[in-house]
């Protein structure tokens, strides 16, 4: 298995697969690699080489009892493209991971970086707070906390249908990925999966897009109810308004999974196109 060392404590598991234009994917809150399946069995057919990790505290990487923050998290990230030596990237992060990608690009000033995506990210700031009316209430991210601590896995069944839109009159994925699902979560630490609840929901990234000055594509499900649209990706065009975005009808959180073909698609689409003007020009 492939490990880099993040940390004197910390080593991080990753897939490294094709070859061409490096793409590496930031997995989402509480799953692992593991849930970029559709897109790292399809991407390298389409002559891109894609690097897949695991943060710490999920899946196969370390499990600390610290570091959730996102300084940490973005310095784990460097580690990644140091050690591979990527140049020419582009970051693909999705929900938390996109605040992993925004703090890169501002704490280590881009490098390596020539594209960034944000598929159903946390960006720019969450929490609704005074200066932030069109965030998601605290009692939410609170109600979340005490049903981990209550009973996690027991959270993670209700959390994973609301993640890829299951309801009474809809039924977007299978049972057994639901439980598949749940499973990867359920590798992750249960100290990574509480304190990264906070850290997705309480840190905020407006200052952070200044810093995003690359072409920037975001793509985002307009039936998301894990991270709304109005409180994410509006927000986040309008610090970025140079930038792409593609809104996705009908689509909930996990279209990673429920809208593959047209994900990979659309990265295809955008990772190949070579451009090297600034993002004011794009």
């Amino acid at each position: 298995m492939s490990y880099i060392q993040a940390a004197p404590d910390v080593s991080l598991f990753y897939q490294d697969w094709g070859t061409g234009q490096p793409v590496v994917l930031i997995h989402g809150w509480p799953l692992s690699h593991e849930m970029w399946e559709y897109q790292m069995t399809e991407l390298p057919n389409q002559g891109l080489r894609c690097v897949a990790y695991d943060r710490r505290g999920f899946g196969k990487s370390s499990k600390p009892w610290s570091g959730y923050d996102y300084d940490t998290l973005a310095d784990d990230l460097k580690a990644v493209l140091d050690e591979l030596d990527l140049e020419n990237v582009t970051l693909v992060g999705f929900s938390m991971g996109g605040g992993e990608v925004a703090r890169y690009m501002s704490r280590h000033g881009g490098a390596r970086v020539s594209k960034v995506v944000l598929i159903a990210s946390v960006t720019p700031f969450l929490l609704k707070t005074n200066d932030n009316p069109d965030g998601v209430d605290r009692s939410t991210f609170d109600e979340m906390v005490e049903m981990i601590k209550k009973d996690r896995a027991e959270f993670l069944v209700t959390f994973g249908k609301q993640f890829y839109g299951v309801n009474l009159v809809s039924h977007p994925v299978s049972d057994a990925l639901l439980d598949w699902n749940r499973t990867l979560a359920m590798l992750g630490s249960p100290k990574a999966t509480l304190n990264c609840v906070r850290s997705f929901s309480e840190t905020a990234f407006r200052a952070d897009m200044a810093a995003i000055k690359v072409p920037t594509l975001i793509i985002h499900g307009d039936s998301d109810k894990t991270v709304p649209f109005e409180s994410s990706a509006q927000q986040t065009h309008k610090l970025i308004p140079q930038a792409k975005m593609l809104v996705y009808d009908g689509a909930p959180h996990g279209l990673f999974y429920t809208e593959h073909e047209r994900l990979n698609q659309d990265l295809v689409n955008f990772i190949s196109v070579q451009t090297q003007v600034p993002i004011e020009a794009y």
